[in-house]
């Protein structure tokens, strides 16, 4: 009995997390070109016929309609089923790892934030201030409120604001020396704003330990994909790589895995500093 409610738990939430998915599709698509998130509702973008409820239907719609337009059979991209289908295992990984806590509701919130923010960077090499910013905000208050949950009281979560909003601070200092210094030594920009914005972004949210990691794995994973991509021919040098995803990639990892990286670096560098 319990396997069976854990399994319909974990399905809800992920029809849930797809729903999520199937909206992330609408921002990723509509805001780069200032377009309404409402009107007009969905449509096939090459016949413009308006999609029926059912098309609609995340994941399950695409698979349906065998990744055509039921009109006028014009394919769809399957990065629309991606998406929502990451965006509910996602989800269910959050509830797994945090079971219903105030944690998983920020996590959620967070995760889907980065992920629309990756896929318009990795489309446009942008990073809107119409998502950075409001996320920025919604981050302080998350680290108000996860203080105020785990201490109960008014000064701690103050407390958990200010450092919260120092290291939003840093991380937007820290990306905006990197870009100055890397057009210094290349002669170029080398470093959009919205990524010291994003870096703000996910200070505020987890904080300046977790921040460091992230930056850390961000351009690990950056330097490996450039070389990788200009090794096989796929990318010239001078062509700009974003670097969103790499942050997003970064914080999820940071999400999940953080403080156990953290510790476990400390743990064996004491120990090598001690021998």
């Amino acid at each position: 009995m319990d396997a069976l409610v854990t399994g319909t738990t974990l399905a809800i939430i992920f029809g849930f997390g797809a729903a999520i998915g199937s909206f992330l599709n609408v921002i990723i698509y509509r805001l780069p070109q200032h377009l309404s998130f409402v009107r007009p509702p969905s449509r096939c973008p090459r016949c413009h016929t308006r999609l029926r409820p059912y098309d609609n239907i995340p994941v399950l719609g695409w698979l349906l309609l065998r990744g055509c337009c039921r009109y006028c059979r014009a394919p769809i991209s399957p990065r629309y089923p991606v998406v929502e289908a990451a965006t509910g295992l996602l989800f269910v990984a959050t509830f797994w790892q945090f079971g219903v806590s105030g944690l998983t509701l920020g996590y959620w919130t967070l995760l889907s934030w980065l992920l629309a923010l990756a896929l318009i960077d990795l489309d446009t090499l942008t990073l809107p201030n119409a998502l950075t910013q409001p996320g920025l905000v919604v981050g302080l208050s998350f680290a108000f409120g996860r203080s105020w949950l785990t201490s109960g009281t008014l000064t701690d979560s103050l407390r958990g604001l200010v450092a919260a909003i120092a290291a939003a601070t840093l991380g937007l200092w820290l990306f905006e020396a990197i870009a100055w210094l890397g057009s210094l030594a290349f002669g170029r920009t080398a470093m959009g704003a919205g990524d010291a914005k994003l870096a703000a972004m996910l200070g505020a949210w987890l904080g300046l330990r977790q921040l460091l990691l992230i930056s850390f794995l961000a351009c690990l994973f950056g330097a490996l994909v450039g070389i990788g991509v200009i090794a096989l021919g796929w990318r010239s040098r001078q062509q700009p790589l974003p670097f969103g995803p790499f942050l997003a990639l970064g914080a999820l990892i940071s999400v999940f895995w953080g403080e156990i990286i953290i510790d476990t670096y400390l743990e064996l560098f004491f120990s090598l500093g001690a021998g």
